[in-house]
């Protein structure tokens, strides 16, 4: 194990959302996803250096992608840290290689859950910074998302049964993960694809954002990861507020053999935003894709629309049809 280094502001920082936040419990097995960059080396390095406070046990896993030819040797540097730190080290290979970064992302996830699940680790830790947090609210802001886009990556999630993922850095910057590495010494393996501009989300780390710095705000990152937190909690609030309301709508179904259906005065009575958000969890418990905007639209119109008023075919076969009350999920084949 390393020599204890000198307590910094980083490390109280991360100490004091570990707590605020509740990301992480005292004596918990955690598995640190370190692909060798500079932000995963850092988060590796805070949680060893905050062991001893929250008697962790701590493992590393890193899932090689086999992008790029130094792909094998940066998978080698990070076991020869963990070998250092003399924690235990599992890695993934692909086979084959991701074909695109959703694919890679996808991959990646699948593989740390697996792991967890196969080695009894309660909580995945990745590196997620605040930067990470502005490129995403950029990146889904620009493909035309709703807030719930914008609120862009959560302190926490589920991962795999009884595995939870936590980004405990997303109030740090990228550019204080890199000055951390380098007073730490920790050698940091670039990805060569981070640099390559035929993907969105790098035109955006590396021409968009540093615009932003130069023209508008020299703190975009930080302001941009802040709106992303205070969207979170307010797409909270709207879901549970809009699940209060669906199941409200719901109650006055007392007809068994009825087809799913939602009443069209209760709805009335909400905001539009409830109405949409509402509609929303309905058709999502009901149908057998998500619906996209222009479905939940459809419907919002039947609250107002007169009776036997329908939509067009939702993916899957079902309308929506007005009935008295009532807004029913009916086979387009009982449609007359």
């Amino acid at each position: 194990m390393t020599n204890p280094l000198p307590w910094t502001s980083l490390h109280a920082q991360v100490h004091q959302t570990l707590r605020q936040q509740h990301l992480l419990l005292k004596g918990q097995r955690i598995l640190i996803a370190v692909s060798g960059g500079k932000d995963s080396l850092c988060m590796a390095q805070l949680l060893l250096d905050l062991q001893s406070r929250w008697e962790w046990q701590l493992a590393i896993a890193h899932c090689n992608h086999r992008w790029h030819a130094a792909a094998d040797a940066a998978a080698d540097a990070v076991r020869s840290l963990a070998t250092a730190w003399q924690i235990p080290y599992h890695v993934a290979v692909a086979e084959p290689p991701p074909t695109s970064e959703a694919a890679a992302r996808e991959w990646r996830y699948q593989q740390l859950g697996a792991i967890a699940q196969a080695e009894g680790y309660e909580v995945v830790v990745t590196g997620h910074t605040a930067s990470d947090r502005a490129e995403t609210l950029l990146y889904n802001l620009i493909r035309g998302s709703g807030i719930d886009g914008l609120q862009a990556l959560a302190w926490q999630r589920s991962l795999a049964p009884e595995v939870k993922l936590v980004r405990p850095l997303l109030g740090v910057t990228r550019r204080e993960t890199a000055q951390f590495c380098q007073e730490r010494q920790l050698q940091v393996w670039e990805d060569p694809t981070n640099q390559d501009m035929s993907y969105a989300r790098n035109r955006i780390r590396l021409e968009l954002l540093p615009y932003l710095q130069q023209h508008f705000n020299p703190q975009i990152e930080t302001t941009l990861a802040q709106t992303a937190e205070l969207l979170r909690a307010d797409v909270h609030f709207l879901e549970s507020s809009a699940n209060n309301l669906w199941q409200d709508s719901t109650l006055l179904n007392v007809d068994l053999s009825a087809p799913p259906r939602i009443n069209r005065q209760v709805l009335q009575r909400a905001s539009l935003a409830l109405q949409r958000r509402a509609l929303r969890q309905f058709l999502q418990q009901h149908l057998p894709t998500s619906p996209t905007f222009a479905d939940v639209e459809k419907v919002v119109a039947l609250i107002t629309a007169p009776n036997r008023s329908q939509t067009d075919p939702f993916p899957g076969g079902a309308i929506a049809r007005v009935e008295d009350e009532w807004i029913a999920l009916v086979s387009s084949s009982e449609t007359t």
